[in-house]
């Protein structure tokens, strides 16, 4: 009895002693002793364990790092990418840009964040011409060359609360641009001499669309009354959108668009997941950065025109989606999908899976090109 009593008070003495280095450890974030029993029926076991990563532990932060923005970042609306914070508020610009081949090589296009491309004119083998979107305009030294811009683009650029920055048109843009939503920059850039006819020589370089918005009194901050918010959803930046999931996906490799003129195609570089840009039958380079012409995510949408004259101007009907096919092409996959645009120029268009669902973009560039219904059939994806 003395014996299992004297054992009985070394053990309290022993667990009495552990609690007070404990104690003593956990301030001094030490090693502490833990006092198990041990269940066999042997005396207590004393065990030794580094405690210190358990001390004021705190329930695990469910957001992935990859989606907080970085110190002094936000998330462009155009892309989904970060950037800096200072250009927040700040509208883009919507350039047109000549795509003749007299007019390549381009400068600046492989900066932008959106690029559209459809039919400029009926004639000359419905030539296209670009609208390149750019967010952070002042960081790229020189753009173009610029162009005259049409009907069509005053109906998307309004979109994105863009300021339009072209070289005149033809006189049907003048009621467009008499809309109090309407700002616009035009001619009177930069010529530069490349050894071209002078209409493929003006170029916006930087500082000047500063300067210019400054001296007529644009507001170069997004706009309440006008600015609809951010155009695209984009996927998280600790996610990808898999289009291989959906039901109705094709794998397409290849696009091929049937405007004979320019002769366009997409080629999908698996080691990049984005979309190679060619045209006229040969690569396609911008001469300021050297770098291709790629996107993350590819748009195609059918549409309707007619035409204003016999010298082929003409006008799609971007708002008018009823009976209107499309595709949605990233990484490696494209899905059909339909569109949808409010009346008012500023409405945004929207794009939607076959069940009605919004498409939502993988992080990146996107250029979206807009196919007359009646060569819609002739559009390759493969």
């Amino acid at each position: 009895m003395k014996k299992k009593l004297a054992a009985l008070l070394l053990g309290l003495t022993v667990a009495a002693v552990s609690v007070g280095c404990g104690k003593a450890a956990a301030e001094n974030n030490e090693e502490t002793p833990v006092v198990s029993e041990n269940t066999t029926g042997g005396d207590t076991v004393i065990s030794w364990e580094d405690l210190s990563g358990q001390q004021g532990e705190e329930e695990e932060d469910s957001v992935n790092s990859l989606d907080v923005a970085p110190e002094g970042m936000y998330m462009n609306e155009l892309t989904g990418d970060w950037i800096s914070e200072d250009l927040k508020n700040q509208r883009p610009i919507a350039v047109m840009v000549d795509n003749e081949l007299t007019a390549l090589n381009h400068f600046g296009t492989s900066q932008a964040d959106i690029v559209y491309e459809m039919m400029n004119s009926t004639a000359n083998g419905r030539i296209t011409r670009l609208m390149c979107i750019f967010k952070d305009y002042n960081a790229v030294s020189q753009i173009g060359s610029i162009r005259s811009i049409r009907t069509t683009n005053l109906q998307l650029m309004p979109e994105y609360d863009a300021i339009a920055i072209h070289d005149g048109g033809p006189f049907y843009i003048n009621n467009f641009l008499a809309n109090p939503f309407q700002d616009h920059l035009s001619s009177g850039f930069a010529r530069i001499k490349n050894g071209k006819p002078s209409e493929y020589t003006e170029y916006v370089t930087t500082g000047e669309i500063n300067d210019r918005c400054k001296a007529a009194g644009i507001d170069q901050n997004y706009r309440d009354q006008w600015y609809q918010g951010q155009h695209f959803q984009f996927a998280k930046h600790s996610e990808k959108v898999d289009l291989s999931k959906e039901s109705n996906a094709k794998e397409v490799t290849f696009i091929d668009i049937p405007y004979e003129h320019n002769k366009m195609e997409l080629t999908y570089i698996p080691e990049t997941q984005t979309y190679r840009y060619a045209e006229y039958n040969q690569e396609y380079i911008d001469e300021l950065t050297g770098d291709h012409l790629e996107f993350t995510n590819v748009i195609l949408q059918e549409s309707t025109f007619f035409e204003w004259d016999e010298h082929g101007y003409l006008h799609f009907n971007v708002h008018n989606g009823d009976g209107m096919h499309g595709w949605y092409i990233t990484n490696g996959y494209a899905v059909p999908i339909t569109w949808a645009k409010g009346p008012q120029e500023f409405d945004i268009t929207h794009f939607f899976l076959e069940d009605g669902t919004e498409i939502t973009l993988n992080i990146g560039k996107t250029y979206v090109c807009i196919i007359p219904d009646d060569s819609w059939s002739k559009l390759v994806i493969e």
